[in-house]
């Protein structure tokens, strides 16, 4: 049975969505191609119809995972808090692609690493607008030092077994940046 382009893009957009999910969850190498297609509620044969490769999938849902993680305006300080939360860090799956993957990112083909670039280039440009400085980059240099304590305080709070160590990493993180970069408006 033949499948309209309607129902191949929504299939397609089922599997990145579950390939996503399950990465930021277990990572690259634990998901396997059959895992993503049940999630998706499809078989297993219809993955290279949508993909070459796992290496592909990894790349398009890692592309996927990090604009859908930048849409939306919110301010900054809402932003950091809603990050630097214990909701956040207790749910990678549905939490940021960047925290979730970055370490296991440098160690996948140099598709996947773009992708990462191409994602983290973004969101330093939207935190940018909203990081308080007197030039561009000053604020440049507040966005990235912002993301990446954002990103290190989640990667480290995660790995944490002490549960009030780890709570205290956020806290500290957040009054952290409340210190260093004071927002101007809002992330876009």
């Amino acid at each position: 049975m033949r499948v309209s382009r309607e129902q191949m893009a929504e299939n397609r957009g089922r599997i990145l969505e579950a390939a996503g999910h399950l990465f930021r969850e277990k990572g690259f190498e634990a998901v396997t191609v059959a895992e993503v297609m049940k999630a998706a509620g499809l078989t297993h044969g219809g993955f290279y119809g949508h993909f070459t490769s796992k290496d592909d999938l990894i790349a398009q849902a890692l592309g996927r995972s990090l604009e859908i993680g930048v849409e939306g305006e919110v301010g900054l300080e809402a932003y950091i808090d809603s990050y630097l939360a214990p909701q956040h860090r207790d749910n990678p799956g549905t939490g940021c692609t960047t925290a979730g993957l970055a370490a296991e990112t440098r160690h996948q083909s140099e598709m996947v690493r773009s992708t990462m670039t191409t994602g983290f280039r973004t969101q330093i440009d939207r935190l940018s607008q909203a990081c308080a400085g007197e030039t561009e980059a000053d604020r440049r240099r507040a966005a990235i030092g912002t993301w990446a304590t954002m990103v290190g305080a989640v990667i480290l709070a995660r790995a944490i077994d002490d549960p009030a160590l780890s709570d205290e990493v956020l806290q500290q993180s957040r009054a952290w940046i409340a210190t260093h970069a004071s927002p101007q408006s809002a992330v876009h």
